[in-house]
């Protein structure tokens, strides 16, 4: 059985910001409320990154909506979110972090099933002339894409 899954959000500014040297899957801990909110689409990934402390991994700076019939029980929109992954992965994730200089960054999140899970990207970051030679490669594609085009109905 092919896996049910539903994208709500991606981090479009991190694939622009970083290389993706590898990806993770992660569970994430939310409320009820959050889980609603975020059914409706009401999430912010753009400034988000992982940060591993004792042993755990969490997301900061990711932007959940607060659910507009959740009055009293709707969470801080910026709060702290635990990351549900084995404690050997986090480990791994530590080492390859602290040594080579790398960030964990959110690129997706997405139900799978019925549960909220959360991509990670182990990303390195670009500088500046590597952002401009992806503009001018993107740049390229398109004006070759519409100069095929142009031939076609020609």
């Amino acid at each position: 059985m092919a896996d049910s899954i539903k994208i709500i959000a991606n981090n479009k500014k991190a694939y622009h910001d970083y290389f993706v040297e590898e990806t993770y899957e992660a569970g994430i801990a939310l409320v009820g409320t959050e889980v609603k909110s975020l059914r409706q689409g009401g999430v912010n990934l753009k400034d988000a990154w992982c940060d591993i402390s004792d042993g755990e991994l969490f997301v900061k700076g990711m932007h959940i909506s607060p659910y507009e019939k959740g009055n009293i029980f709707n969470r801080d929109p910026m709060r702290v979110r635990k990351l549900l992954m084995h404690k050997r992965e986090i480990s791994r994730l530590l080492g390859t972090v602290k040594q080579d200089g790398l960030t964990l960054i959110p690129l997706k999140l997405y139900f799978k099933h019925s549960m909220v899970k959360l991509e990670l990207g182990l990303c390195r970051g670009k500088k500046l002339y590597d952002k401009r030679a992806d503009a001018a490669k993107k740049d390229a594609k398109r004006q070759i894409e519409r100069t095929m085009k142009s031939m076609d109905r020609g």
